[in-house]
C-alpha cells in the first residue's frame, strides 16, 4: 500500500510540493542565517515527495530551548503559509472517500511544518 500511495501521491502533485520545498530551501540559504530554515524545509521536502514511507518523531538529542526559539521565529516567518496550504488540500482530499488517506498525509505535513525544530523523519 505504501509503495502505490507514494506513487498515486507524486503523480497527483507530490513532486510539486516538494519541489516547492527544495525551492524555498534554495532561497532561505542563500543567507547565512537562513541556513537553518532551509535545513528545515529540506526535511519537509523528503516528507512531501515520499509521505507514505515517513513517521515523524520527536529528537531525543535535539537541545530543548535552541528547537524552541527556533520554532518560534519559524511560526511567524514561514510556517502559517505552508500549513494553511497544506490544510487546504488536506480539506479538499477529505471530500471523497478514496482521498482520505491523502488528506491525513497532508494533516502529517501540516503539522510538522508548524514546528519542524526537534522532529526526526524515519523510515517506515
Amino acid at each position: 500500500m505504501r509503495t502505490i500511495g507514494n506513487i498515486i501521491w507524486i503523480v497527483f502533485g507530490g513532486i510539486f510540493i516538494a519541489i516547492e520545498y527544495v525551492l524555498s530551501s534554495v532561497a532561505m540559504m542563500v543567507t547565512i542565517v537562513g541556513i537553518p530554515f532551509g535545513l528545515q524545509t529540506l526535511k519537509l521536502a523528503e516528507v512531501a515527495l515520499f509521505p507514505f514511507n515517513k513517521k515523524v518523531k520527536k529528537n531525543q538529542s535535539a537541545s530543548g530551548c535552541l528547537s524552541f526559539i527556533m520554532n518560534v521565529i519559524w511560526f511567524f516567518v514561514g510556517s502559517i503559509p505552508i500549513a494553511f496550504t497544506h490544510l487546504l488540500f488536506g480539506l479538499l482530499f477529505y471530500i471523497t472517500i478514496v482521498g482520505i488517506p491523502f488528506g491525513n498525509q497532508h494533516f502529517k505535513l501540516m503539522k510538522l511544518a508548524f514546528t519542524p525544530f526537534g522532529k526526526k523523519v524515519i523510515n517506515i
